[in-house]
Parts: C-alpha cells; sequence; structure tokens
C-alpha cells in the first residue's frame, strides 16, 4: 500500500472536509460521486473505491479518469451511423440558394419573359385553322374502325385471319397518318404536333390492348365450348351478371370510350371501380395542374428559351466547349420542369381523370427515385406503359417459348431503344447501390438536355437557316 500511495499521492484529490460518521452527504461529495459514476459510464471503468473513512477516492485507479474508449469516426463505413439528415438539409438549403441566384441572373440579364398570351402561338399559327386538334378528333375514326372488326368478330361474320389483317392496316395506319400529316401540313405547329402525336401513340397502345383481351376472350369461349363446359360457364357467368361484365357484352361504345378516357393502357372487361368521387381529392388535383401548368410555362419562357436561344451559336460553330457550357447551364432548368411535369402527370392529371372516371387501379409510378439501374427505372416511372409492356409483349413471347432473358431484353429494346440502352448496359454492369443511383441520377440530369438541344438544333436548321440560304 505504502508503494501505491506514493505512486498516486501526487494525484489523490479530497473532496472537501471530512463527513462524519452520518454518511459522506455533502454538496462535495455528492459531486465527486456524480463525477466517478459519469466516468465509469463507459462500461470498462473500475467502481469507485472509497478510504476507511467513506469518502470517494477519485484518484485511486488509474483508469478513473479515463475519456477515450474504441470507436470509429462517424463517416466510416463500421461506425454503423445514418442519420444524416442535417446534411440533407444543407444540400436542400444549397440547392434553393445556387437556382435562386442562377434564376435573378436571369432577371437581371433578360428581364421578365413570361407571356402566357405567346403560348397560344405555340399551338397556332392561325387562329382560324385548328390542324392539331382536328387530327386529334380524326383519331375517332381509327377507334371506331377497330370496334367494328371486333363486333364482326365476336358473331363469326369475319375470320381471325382476316380480322388480324384489318387490325394490323388499322393499327399501321395510327402510326403512320399523324407523322405524314405533321411533316407536310405547313400550318400545324411543332407543340400541336407532340400532343397529337402523344393522342395516336396513345390511341395504338389502347386499340392493340383491346385487340388481344377480345382475342384472348374469343379463344377461351372456344375452349369452353371444346371441353363442352358450356353449362358451366353459364353457372359462373350467371352468379356474377349482377356485378360483372362477360365477352361478347363488353362490345358496346360506352364500354369502348370509357377504356379510351381512362388513365391506364391495358383494356379490361371489368376495371377496378372507387365507390364515389371525393371531392377534396378532386379539387386539390385541379388546383396542382393549374398551379404547375403556369409554373412550368413560366420557367420554360424565362429560362430556358433564352438558353437553347443563345446555344444555336456554339452548335452552328462546332464550339464544344461552349456547347459543354450551354448543355450544362440548360440541364437545371429542363431537370426541374422534367420533375414538375412528372408530378403534374402521373399524380395530378392521372389522379383527377381517375377519380372522375371511378378508375380504382391508382398506381401510375413506384420509387424510380430509388432506382440503382437504368432499367429499373425504366420499369418503375411509368406504369401505365409497363404494364402494356409486361402484358402484351414479354408474357406473350414468354408463351411462345421464348426465353426470359429474351423477352426481357425485347421489352426493354421496345420501350427504351432510342433512349439509353448503351447507357444501361454500362450502368447495370459497373455500379451499384448508391453509385448506381447517383449515375442514374445523371442520365436523366445530362441525357434530356442533350435531346432537348439536338431537337431543337435540328428545328432551327430546318425551319430557319434552310429557308434564309434558298432566299
Amino acid at each position: 500500500m505504502g508503494d501505491r500511495s506514493g505512486a498516486s499521492g501526487s494525484r489523490r484529490r479530497r473532496t472537501g472536509s471530512r463527513p462524519s460518521s452520518q454518511g459522506g452527504s455533502g454538496p462535495a461529495a455528492a459531486a465527486a460521486e456524480e463525477e466517478v459514476r459519469d466516468v465509469g459510464a463507459g462500461g470498462d471503468a473500475p467502481a469507485p473505491e472509497k478510504d476507511k473513512d467513506g469518502d470517494v477516492d477519485v484518484g485511486s485507479g488509474q483508469w478513473d479518469l479515463r475519456c477515450h474508449r474504441l470507436q470509429d469516426s462517424l463517416f466510416s463505413s463500421d461506425s454503423g451511423f445514418n442519420n444524416y439528415r442535417g446534411i440533407l438539409n444543407w444540400c436542400v438549403v444549397m440547392l434553393v440558394l445556387s437556382n435562386a441566384r442562377l434564376f435573378l441572373e436571369n432577371l437581371i440579364k433578360y428581364g421578365i419573359l413570361v407571356d402566357p398570351i405567346q403560348v397560344v402561338s405555340l399551338f397556332l399559327k392561325d387562329p382560324y385553322s385548328w390542324p392539331a386538334l382536328c387530327l386529334v378528333i380524326v383519331a375517332n375514326v381509327f377507334a371506331v374502325a377497330a370496334f367494328q372488326v371486333e363486333k364482326r368478330l365476336a358473331v363469326g361474320a369475319l375470320t381471325e385471319p382476316a380480322g388480324l389483317l384489318l387490325h394490323v392496316v388499322n393499327l399501321a395506319t395510327i402510326l403512320c397518318f399523324p407523322a405524314a400529316v405533321a411533316l407536310l401540313l405547313e400550318s400545324i405547329t411543332p407543340v400541336g404536333s407532340v400532343l397529337a402525336l402523344m393522342a395516336y401513340t396513345i390511341l395504338f397502345l389502347k386499340l392493340f390492348s383491346y385487340r388481344d383481351v377480345n382475342l384472348w376472350c374469343r379463344q377461351q369461349r372456344r375452349a369452353r365450348a371444346k371441353a363442352k363446359a358450356a353449362a358451366a360457364g353459364k353457372k359462373a357467368n350467371g352468379g356474377a351478371a349482377q356485378c360483372t361484365v362477360s365477352y361478347p357484352d363488353n362490345l358496346t361504345y360506352r364500354d369502348l370510350y370509357y377504356f379510351l378516357f381512362a388513365p391506364t393502357l391495358c383494356y379490361e372487361l371489368n376495371f377496378p371501380r372507387s365507390a364515389r368521387i371525393r371531392k377534396r381529392f378532386l379539387l386539390r388535383r385541379l388546383l396542382e395542374m393549374l398551379f404547375l401548368t403556369q409554373l412550368m410555362v413560366g420557367l420554360i419562357q424565362q429560362w430556358m428559351v433564352p438558353t437553347i436561344q443563345n446555344s444555336m451559336k456554339p452548335f452552328k460553330d462546332m464550339d464544344h466547349s461552349r456547347i459543354i457550357e450551354r448543355l450544362l447551364k440548360l440541364a437545371v432548368p429542363n431537370h426541374l420542369i422534367w420533375l414538375i411535369f412528372f408530378y403534374w402527370l402521373f399524380h395530378s392529371c392521372l389522379n383527377a381523370v381517375a377519380e372522375l372516371m371511378h378508375f380504382g387501379d391508382r398506381e401510375f409510378y413506384r420509387d424510380w427515385w430509388n432506382s440503382e439501374s437504368v432499367t429499373y427505372f425504366w420499369q418503375n416511372w411509368n406504369i401505365p406503359v409497363h404494364k402494356w409492356c409486361l402484358r402484351h409483349f414479354y408474357k406473350p413471347m414468354l408463351r411462345k417459348g421464348s426465353s426470359k432473358w429474351v423477352a426481357r431484353t425485347g421489352v426493354f429494346l421496345a420501350s427504351a431503344f432510342f433512349h439509353e440502352i448503351p447507357l444501361a448496359w454500362i450502368v447495370g454492369r459497373f455500379f451499384r447501390g448508391n453509385y448506381g443511383n447517383a449515375a442514374v441520377w445523371l442520365t436523366i440530369i445530362i441525357g434530356q438536355p442533350v435531346a432537348v438541344l439536338m431537337y431543337v438544333h435540328d428545328y432551327y436548321v430546318l425551319n430557319h437557316e434552310a429557308p434564309t440560304a434558298a432566299a
């Protein structure tokens, strides 16, 4: 004990005067006990020792005052720490400030460019000529033609090969006719052409599904007849006659146009229906549509149009450094408008239409923002198209004997061939997890401005420089 006292005597501290035999309950003793208790909270410090009079001996033991323990830094992957909410908030603040500076710079340089009246000129060159709207109205001819073919197939007035030929001609005309009109008709505007072509593309996908489902119903009807199970089929249909529709009772104009206006590309005889229209929900979606439409128009006129106009000279001169600078400058407003457009279309518009039509399936998108590959992004950002590809492309290929890999590749080629095929392979091959997610975001942010600049450049060359050179 003498050696120990000598070694630690210089570090020994007493906590005030010695208390009475009633117990060391003085303030100094209590503070010392609390200090020792905190030191031992790490789990590996020895319990505090007391001398013969009951005082807490703070210096009795070489580890009593230890303040370090074995641990990793928070940013190390082995630390197990994952609460980065403050850093996320910091990123949001920096994003808002940086974009606010860009927006202020744009206002100082160009002034206020937002002009709602100018938007009308994007749809109409002549207020007395509405070619895009007329083109959309003509689309009813193709829908009625598909309906009449199905009616005759249902009663046996047409054979299946003849019906298939008529459907192929009808669907091919749907793809070629609007494109020819948009190219040959000078009075149609680019925006009007885009909207008309979108309407015809949607009509093509819907009528393709309409034809397939009715064909499957005829095949099932013939299979039941061959199996001599008509009685069982009638019993099953009779039990559900009050709430479901069976083939060919679905072949009505009411059923056809409900499908054409419903927010889906896949036809069914009996869609899931919601019980009522939620007025507050519908009002919120309509207000979102109105506000976001104005916001997108303002951002395009104020932010994107000047940048695109200033990009034409670098493209003409093939000034690569200036092209890259214009591309990066266009990336921010383009991506912001794309995100707003996604919410406007897939959440506000489609939910509003579904609410009005009592359409029950509201899965229009999934968590594409968590995509770790380009393939996952294409499968989850546009669920109506993904369901169509899965139902009318992927599964039929499997039924015909194709492997899953071939069918999956075919669906991907059909849905995204002109978008990012090589990039999808690179991201899926070399990036995983958070790095894959970052690569997907990079393709969305940078890839779209490249396409925008290329399309605008070609349109500018064809419609402005070519006429000037000819003159």
